[in-house]
């Protein structure tokens, strides 16, 4: 750590929407001393010439953006690189960093065969990453590697896995995950008119976040979901709600799934259920969430059908939220410092 005690932190890739966002949120955080943002497009550039949203922020004035390989000894270097570039650089970076913790997918898998269908420059590190999702494990106290969940599969995990992990949900789960546009990060060639006032279609198979959600809540019943999921755009700039549809298991109540939800979430200062929902207005919507680093979760269950909903911004809670979250937790921080609880309306 710094001499005065704050934490030496590096961003890289610090000028895309979760870099960006990031650093939004570290200026603010007063354990933090933000020591390097990288960004090869604006090596040089003041940030505030560059991140609107931190221009006014009295601790960014005179920052700028350095190149990747200028990075100096830091305590933590968050990865928010494109996926696949962050493996090339971890044998330099991991002898100027105590700690790395990813945001982008490079190191979320562990089944060789979707690593390689997947990310197939992580194979390049053999050090294993730690797959960190702040409600479901342990602080990550002694971990010098971690990845962090992507943003549909996180929020599909906070919509399913308390079924799973009490045993109440049948092994077959239909998932649809709709995400606004910041999703995609900030480098797309997709054209506004084609997406204001649409909804449509992103990929119907194939999604490298299903294989991560298979493997997260097959971690927890010892047995693979069949899983079909589904992803959308979002003519909105950013959020996630995901819906996911299946059966229970024979014989199990509601009353058990609203226990199960209610057990899980208990603690968890973000993750917020939504109980015994009855209209549109009750559920998990963007509103409720956008602008907070809050999950909302609600459940539905008719005979042995459910179906459960989940919200957040993805941004926020599905990257650069988690990740200040994930900090709090490794220094013993209050888990809620620096993180955002009210959503931002209308």
């Amino acid at each position: 750590m710094a001499e005065h005690g704050k934490v030496r932190v590096a961003v890289l890739g610090a000028s895309g929407y979760t870099g960006a966002e990031l650093v939004r949120l570290l200026l603010d955080h007063p354990h933090v001393e933000l020591s390097y943002l990288s960004s090869e497009r604006y090596t040089g550039r003041r940030i505030t010439s560059v991140l609107a949203g931190v221009r006014n922020h009295p601790r960014a004035a005179g920052v700028r953006f350095q190149p990747l390989e200028a990075c100096d000894e830091v305590d933590v270097a968050f990865g928010c690189l494109p996926t696949g570039v962050l493996p090339a650089q971890l044998p330099k970076l991991s002898e100027r960093a105590e700690r790395i913790i990813n945001v982008a997918g490079d190191f979320r898998l562990t089944d060789r065969a979707q690593i390689t269908a997947h990310y197939p420059e992580s194979l390049s590190w053999a050090e294993p990453f730690r797959y960190v999702v702040p409600e479901f494990a342990e602080p990550p106290v002694g971990e010098r590697f971690l990845n962090l969940p992507g943003c549909m599969a996180v929020t599909t995990l906070y919509a399913l896995r308390p079924l799973f992990a009490a045993g109440l949900a049948g092994g077959e789960v239909v998932v649809d995950a709709k995400t606004g546009a910041s999703g995609s990060g900030n480098r797309v060639s997709e054209h506004p008119a084609d997406r204001i006032g649409n909804f449509r279609v992103h990929k119907p198979y194939g999604h490298r976040h299903a294989p991560e959600i298979v493997q997260a809540l097959g971690e927890v019943t010892g047995e693979p979901p069949r899983l079909r999921f589904s992803t959308y755009s979002l003519d909105v700039a950013r959020g996630i709600v995901v819906t996911a549809y299946g059966r229970l298991r024979p014989g199990v109540s509601a009353l058990e799934v609203k226990r199960a939800y209610g057990t899980a979430y208990a603690r968890t200062p973000f993750v917020r259920v939504r109980t015994a929902p009855k209209g549109p207005a009750d559920f998990p919507m963007l509103k409720s969430v956008v602008g907070s680093n809050v999950a909302e979760v609600a459940v539905s269950v008719r005979d042995e059908e459910y179906v459960a909903v989940a919200a957040l911004d993805n941004l926020l809670k599905g990257a650069a939220g988690q990740a200040v979250q994930t900090l709090n937790l490794v220094y013993g921080f209050d888990e809620t410092l620096a993180l955002p609880l009210t959503a931002v309306t209308p």
